[in-house]
């Protein structure tokens, strides 16, 4: 009887497993259907004709099935659609490939365009000038990295037009293969010709693309410009842009070759480029011509002068708050009028989610620089809600005085404090010193920074403060 018993369950087991079996194939073999084929390469197809107004001026039609076709034209450009358009001012045969790209996989074909003749007209933007001296300079025009100024090489948001998340510092990447890269523009030939000496700074994500390694830090990577690249600059939707042809680079490189003109004159030029791993990221390199010195500039002064300043979030204040990437109102309804603070109105001080709000701040720049020596303390009082999620935004209040003559990186030479608010702080007005007696000797400081809720993270958090004192 217990043979039966375990024969009964041993053909279940095995019939439950033949069911799962089959409908594992089923989804398997459904699911190989349904993605369909790869395409072929014979079977990546298209056309070309040059404009009726401009023989330089080539249309291209694919005239292959896939949800996306995906063009290199040869002369350094790129673009994706059906039909699409791309200009050749100079004499030569240029490769055009189009990639097509279907639910199966994607495939590739080529086809080669000859441009009979060099169309001087299309090389009338005064851009090309600028960047390579014109036609009469023969050896080129040379740039080199701005590594003097604050943001040469900076990171934002790529909804931004602005370095918001990371400007370098003055010769911050130093010894790195960076500071000695040149970069020649030439309009004869518009031959582009990049010197490294031997190496190349490179960013984490996109250096494997140039045989780097991968990492959590940029390397500098032993790299061998090709000799062989040429540039453009075309105009999209009204912004120029510097195309560089064989997926070339400007110095720092990010797996792309198109970069944005910010700003261009004949000595400086800022341009702003995105990012081949990091769709989010939008990187900006300033650069100057090689052999420019730029003219020094005496540094704004401001007389020393003690702080004589204090705001009770209700009446006239002595200070002009400037929030900064966060939600603020100056007189609010007090949450909780209780000692330490039976005040009708505080300050309302929210930290905003994602990324807009990682460095949110509110601030204000003064017409003279603090004398500490005399005033050195700042008094605020603070109230922190126990509804903030604290395992993601932080509970800390940071005031930090800053030099605004630095801009961008006036943390790199701020002193700032920090202060940690425990639980049992939670839901009550406390009292908070900011003790700057030990900088007492620093004349650099004409700017107070006040930051809830820690930097660097892109969760929210809402807090309340009053009666601000420095004096």
């Amino acid at each position: 009887m217990k043979s039966i018993k375990n024969t009964i369950k041993t053909s279940i087991w095995l019939s439950l497993c033949l069911m799962l079996t089959l409908i594992s194939a089923c989804k398997k073999d459904n699911a190989l259907k349904d993605l369909g084929a790869a395409p072929t390469a014979d079977q990546v197809k298209f056309s070309s004709a040059p404009t009726s107004a401009n023989a330089n001026i080539i249309n291209f039609k694919n005239e292959s099935p896939g949800f996306r076709a995906i063009w290199d034209f040869g002369n350094g450009a790129t673009a994706e659609g059906n039909d699409v358009q791309a200009a050749y001012p100079l004499v030569g045969n240029y490769t055009v490939k189009l990639t097509i790209v279907t639910d199966g996989g994607y495939a590739s074909s080529t086809k080669t365009i000859n441009i009979a003749a060099t169309n001087p007209a299309m090389l009338t933007d005064p851009a090309f000038v600028t960047l390579s001296g014109g036609l009469g300079n023969a050896t080129g025009k040379t740039w080199i990295i701005d590594q003097t100024q604050p943001g040469h090489l900076g990171v934002g948001p790529v909804a931004s037009q602005f370095p918001d998340w990371y400007q370098a510092g003055p010769n911050e990447k130093a010894g790195l293969g960076f500071y000695d890269d040149e970069m020649t523009f030439n309009m004869n030939a518009l031959k582009y010709t990049y010197a490294n000496n031997g190496t190349t700074f490179a960013n984490a994500s996109n250096a494997p693309g140039i045989g780097g390694p991968t990492g959590t830090s940029d390397p500098m990577v032993n790299y061998t410009p090709p000799t062989n690249l040429t540039w453009l600059v075309t105009t999209i939707n009204g912004t120029k842009y510097i195309t560089i042809s064989g997926n070339g680079f400007i110095s720092y490189y990010l797996g792309v070759s198109q970069y944005q003109i910010l700003s261009l004159t004949e000595d400086e030029m800022w341009l702003r480029s995105l990012d081949k791993s990091n769709a989010g990221n939008a990187w900006y390199l300033k650069l100057i011509r090689k052999g420019y010195v730029r003219p020094v500039v005496p540094p704004v002064q401001k007389p020393m002068q003690a702080a004589n300043l204090s705001d009770d979030f209700q009446t006239t204040s002595n200070i002009t708050w400037i929030p900064e990437n966060m939600d603020f109102v100056r007189s609010y309804d007090n949450p909780s009028k209780f000692p330490l603070n039976t005040s009708a109105k505080v300050g309302y001080y929210e930290k905003r989610t994602g990324d807009d709000g990682q460095y949110g701040n509110l601030n204000v720049t003064l017409p003279y620089r603090f004398d500490l020596t005399t005033k050195n303390k700042i008094r605020m009082k603070v109230f922190i809600p126990s509804g903030n999620d604290f395992s993601k935004v932080k509970s800390t209040v940071a005031i930090k005085l800053q030099n605004s003559l630095l801009g961008g990186n006036a943390w790199q030479t701020q002193i700032e404090i920090v202060k940690t608010i425990l639980p049992a702080q939670y839901n009550t007005w406390i009292q908070l010193e900011f003790d700057y007696s030990g900088s007492s000797a620093q004349t650099l400081y004409d700017k107070i920074v006040v930051q809830l809720g820690g930097e660097g993270h892109p969760h929210p958090g809402i807090f309340y403060i009053d009666d601000f004192e420095f004096k």
